[in-house]
């Protein structure tokens, strides 16, 4: 049976944040489908939808709602069938998704390592003794605070050009950001330095973007198979089972990287307490097919080794 493609008149819809990043990856999304099938860019309809993240910049993440801060609205939409698909930052992603819903497509991954980013100085190494940094997120505050805990973090949320501006009224000496979100938003005059993963690990699935689907909607499962990126996919099966056992999501200070060598699959994991007293990593390689066992077996060993009270983030 021929698929039944979307048409100018009645177009996919693509449920999406209204951030520049955002949009930037649903509009590589709808890029990569149009060649796929050949179609119009009017075949498409892009859907912005604000979520609670959106909406409150003034309070840590962590203290706004936890798990789904950027993904409640868009799945709701998506449920209820005012969307068809739903393009996410794969690093802000829930290990769990609503009953009825599938994230099983991904686009090739970006650039995995975050992005120092200053106007004075090119890393954290350079900066002074007690110098304010910028962060809103736990992660990247623990791995900064384990590393140099003489520097006085604070909260930095808000897009490139607003943290830019924080950094231009001298709020802070330096901030980070995503360098898959730069080279997406095509950012190359930012004052930003690639930070090598051997000094600080990413958030998993970092640099990935995801599309969330229906699993009733067979004619978008078919649509969205010709476009998923396999190696992305075999890499995020490890991270995601590991940040699944280990109870995390985008507002806790875990990393992980899982990277391929032909058929194996070579996975470094850290978790850190939030203040960034004590860090705790562990590495292992895999077959693909064993790579989320061995997340798990990661996961496992590191909760081994942490004290007591060492997870009460996760409370």
């Amino acid at each position: 049976m021929a698929l039944n493609l979307p048409t100018p008149t009645s177009p996919l819809r693509i449920g999406t944040r209204g951030s520049p990043l955002a949009l930037a990856q649903a509009y590589e999304t709808r890029a990569r489908l149009m060649a796929a099938f050949d179609l119009p860019e009017e075949a498409f309809e892009v859907v912005v939808i604000k979520t609670t993240g959106d909406a409150i910049l003034d309070r840590p993440l962590k203290e706004i709602g936890g798990k789904g801060l950027f993904t409640r609205e868009i799945e709701d939409d998506l449920l209820s069938g005012q969307i068809d698909i739903a393009v996410h930052s794969m690093k802000d992603m829930p290990v769990e998704q609503p009953a009825g819903l599938l994230l099983d497509t991904y686009l090739p991954r970006e650039d995995v390592r975050d992005a120092f980013v200053s106007l004075t100085v090119n890393s954290i190494s350079q900066l002074e003794q007690g110098a304010t940094v910028g962060t809103s997120s736990l992660r990247r505050r623990a791995q900064i605070l384990h590393r140099r805990p003489d520097l006085n973090v604070v909260e930095f949320r808000g897009n490139v050009q607003t943290r830019l501006k924080k950094l231009n009224a001298g709020v802070a000496t330096c901030t980070f950001l995503a360098m898959a979100g730069l080279n997406r938003l095509g950012l190359d005059a930012i004052p930003a330095t690639g930070i090598e993963t051997d000094d600080m690990l990413p958030a998993v699935a970092q640099g990935a973007i995801g599309i969330e689907r229906r699993g009733d909607d067979p004619r978008v499962a078919e649509m969205l198979s010709a476009i998923h990126d396999i190696p992305t996919g075999q890499r995020l099966a490890c991270e995601r089972a590991y940040l699944a056992q280990l109870e995390g999501s985008c507002e806790t200070p875990i990393a992980g990287l899982a990277e391929l060598d032909g058929g194996t699959v070579n996975f470094r994991a850290e978790i850190l307490r939030p203040d960034g007293t004590e860090a705790l990593s562990d590495a292992e390689s895999s077959t693909i097919e064993d790579a989320a066992e061995m997340g798990r077996a990661v996961a496992d060993r590191l909760t081994a080794r942490a004290p007591k009270d060492f997870f009460d983030w996760r409370s």
